[in-house]
């Protein structure tokens, strides 16, 4: 089969993580807002809950030679079908992700023309935008009990997909905002971020490998990796407040999921200190944000980089003594001033590893960092931006 991903903000980091997920071959570029991925059948549900950075699935229906007549004539086809399996008014919306396709609203009174011709009651979802959020999907319920139907251009063909589910954005803001421990000291690390990063990993079967966040926080990338299946986890971190933090939360998070209990550990140490408390060799995979210096006030930038390097240069030590050959860690490194300030803390034994196959990089992006082979996560008017940068011990 083959489905769409309409990737989020951050696209370059969205195709990174899918690439980790399902790996390369399978993965295609159709614009900067759209992949295609060939695959067996999967669940789309359970997919779009393990992957942060995708905003919807969709199943790809049929595709069009470019043209007003011959995609109208589909656009019917697909919407009958659909609305003859349901009951009451139907709804249903098109979402445009490639220029120059036509006026989705007008394409849209052309099948309500014909659902009404064939004795069916319908009304067309709409937006001021050319798509459809997820929000305005799922309140509308348009993909379990309505139509979206996705548009993209390759060439000269016009593909047609259904959406078949979208991001799970209540549960993402619950595991944010809802958590009983909260705050900028221990953390603010978004979920769909932590998922991504710990995606990026390229783990296959985390229920047999071992986890560590030494800069744990609030515990958000524990929490995501419980839920994404992870059985053996550990999270340290100096501060007392943020191991207490996590511990409320993980315990929040595995009462409101009705989660089993793991083999996870938490405690108190430092992150320069990681060879004195681990086994050498014996972490699969270690994913972080640790600190990022100061958010509010003046910064003295110079002071504030050298600090960090000096931090982050002594935990990648102590990570690469831990770490199993092979084995990755992915961390976020902070940016300061807009994008133009980067860190280059020492790395010894560990590989920068390109995050994401060159076909599938499109021109001047600003979320991939050739030079650097990294990924940057920003909103405009962050004072500090994220850095992903994946490592590999040799």
């Amino acid at each position: 089969m083959k489905y769409l991903f309409v990737l989020g903000n951050h696209p370059h980091i969205s195709l990174a993580e899918l690439e980790n997920f399902f790996g390369k071959e399978r993965l295609s570029l159709i614009n900067k807002n759209i992949a295609i991925l060939k695959t067996e059948k999967i669940n789309p549900i359970k997919t779009i809950k393990s992957l942060g950075g995708i905003i919807k699935i969709a199943s790809l229906e049929t595709s069009v030679a470019d043209g007003d007549k011959a995609l109208k004539k589909a656009l019917a086809e697909i919407a009958l079908k659909k609305a003859k399996k349901q009951t009451g008014k139907f709804k249903f919306g098109l979402s445009s992700y490639s220029p120059n396709i036509g006026n989705t609203h007008k394409l849209g009174l052309e099948i309500k023309k014909e659902l009404k011709a064939e004795g069916m009651s319908s009304r067309l979802v709409t937006s001021k935008e050319k798509t459809l959020s997820s929000v305005v999907v799922e309140t509308n319920n348009l993909a379990r009990n309505g139509l979206e139907i996705i548009l993209a251009k390759k060439q000269n063909q016009i593909l047609i997909g259904q959406t078949l589910t979208v991001q799970d954005f209540r549960s993402l803001s619950d595991r944010d905002y809802g958590r009983p421990q909260r705050d900028s000291h221990s953390g603010m690390l978004p979920p769909k971020l932590a998922q991504i990063m710990i995606n990026l990993g390229g783990i296959k079967n985390p229920g047999k490998a071992l986890l560590l966040d030494p800069f744990c926080g609030s515990g958000t990338i524990l929490a995501e990796a419980t839920l994404s299946g992870w059985q053996n986890l550990i999270g340290t971190d100096t501060s007392e407040k943020a191991i207490q933090d996590t511990k409320a939360n993980l315990s929040w998070l595995r009462e409101k999921h009705g989660l089993k209990e793991i083999n996870l550990k938490i405690f108190k140490e430092k992150a320069e200190n990681l060879s004195a408390k681990f086994d050498s060799s014996s972490i699969d995979l270690i994913v972080t944000e640790p600190y990022l210096g100061p958010q509010r006030g003046e910064i003295d930038f110079s002071q504030v980089v050298s600090e960090l390097e000096k931090l982050y240069t002594l935990f990648l030590k102590e990570a690469e003594k831990i770490l199993k050959p092979g084995g990755k860690i992915v961390m976020i490194w902070p940016v300061f001033q807009n994008g133009s300030v980067f860190l280059n803390p020492t790395v010894k034994n560990l590989k920068k590893k390109e995050p994401l196959d060159k076909n599938l990089i499109t021109p001047n992006s600003k979320d991939y960092i050739k030079t650097r082979k990294s990924l940057l996560y920003y909103r405009s008017g962050q004072k500090v931006w994220r850095e992903i940068v994946i490592l590999q011990k040799s």
